[in-house]
């Protein structure tokens, strides 16, 4: 199992030095000057224009500015943000809480309608509740988020009133953030109707963010019970009559549970990329709305620090779930 860890470790290391390549590489091409967008309106003089360059390291050749951004990352200096001025991880330590937050509903609603839609289907292969669950869930998988976002919001916000459009808390609620998370931070406040108020905020943002994620573990859960389910024991513990769920729910569900811890695993990558997309419809204040605020304004420094930070935290999930397969597949442990 070390070995297996180990070897996870070392194919870290190209990988995030891929993803500096990338982030780097990319940022700069798109149209626009970040002086010139920092500027905005009123514009810079020509001498002024020469001094931004100077001053941000835009004036040397571009191999010398990612090498210089690359020695700054091995001191921990992700670099400071060209509209803000304030250091790229003070700002991402900042609202970070708020998209893990986010992300660790979506993930928890996924995870818990999906899995036991997943096994539900399974269990009454060919029957109609089999074919509209997959139907459902082939349907929620094909959605795209701001249509479905929007949606939500026009239904649940615009005409029924039940649910607030944008933020994570009524303006009337204020206290000092502990752990970032509204959640908890709600709840810590003592004030009353402050918890309420975040849940009622979460709703959406955590259907529309967690659908699709939901339709792909529902899916994957079925494929790998019905695959369980014709083991031989499997049939031998029918053979013995046990109960079905024991049966279903400790003998079968146990096996099927890697593939799916799998697919789990895979989907944080999409939750990142959906949070900037679903943060931007609800106003939700995290790193998806500041990293599209930074392409807009061409600030590559935080483009780029964002990029990688949460590149590396995807990373860090992904080894997480192979360590679970330990735990779930004790033949891993041997390092194959």
């Amino acid at each position: 199992m070390l070995r297996f860890i180990l070897n996870k470790l070392v194919l870290i290391i190209p990988t995030l030095i891929g993803i500096t390549i990338c982030a780097f590489g990319f940022v700069r091409l798109l149209p626009g000057d970040p002086i010139l967008a920092l500027a905005g309106e009123h514009g810079v003089t020509p001498e002024r224009y020469e001094i931004l360059k100077v001053q941000f390291g835009f004036d040397r050749p571009i191999w010398q500015q990612y090498f210089s951004y690359v020695g700054g990352l091995l001191h921990g200096d992700f670099g400071s943000s060209v509209e803000t001025h304030r250091p790229v991880i003070e700002i991402f330590r900042t609202l970070f809480p708020a998209t893990l937050e986010l992300s660790l509903c979506a993930i928890i609603f996924a995870i818990v309608l999906g899995v036991p839609a997943g096994i539900f289907a399974a269990t009454r292969r060919g029957t109609i509740v089999d074919q509209g669950l997959m139907g459902t869930a082939l349907i929620g998988y094909s959605m795209p988020i701001f249509w479905w976002g929007l949606l939500l919001i026009i239904f649940f916000s615009g005409m029924l009133h039940w649910t607030p459009v944008s933020g994570r808390i009524d303006v009337r609620y204020f206290f000092k953030p502990v752990t970032g998370l509204m959640l908890i931070d709600s709840l810590l406040s003592g004030q009353k109707g402050a918890f309420q108020s975040v849940v009622s905020h979460l709703i959406l943002p955590t259907i529309v963010l967690g659908t699709i994620p939901l339709a792909v573990i529902a899916r994957q859960t079925r494929s790998a019970m019905l695959e369980v389910l014709g083991e031989d024991y499997v049939r031998t513990a029918r053979a013995k009559g046990l109960s079905r769920f024991r049966v279903v729910g400790i003998h079968a569900l146990r096996n099927a549970l890697i593939p799916v811890v799998t697919v789990i695993g895979l989907q944080v990558g999409t939750l990142m990329g959906g949070a900037i997309l679903t943060e931007n419809i609800f106003s939700w204040p995290g790193v998806g709305s500041w990293l599209v605020n930074s392409i807009y304004q061409r600030d590559y420094p935080s483009v780029q620090g964002g990029v990688l930070l949460i590149a590396t935290f995807v990373i860090l999930i992904n080894l997480s779930v192979d360590l679970i397969y330990g735990v779930l597949n004790p033949r891993i442990r041997g390092g194959r």
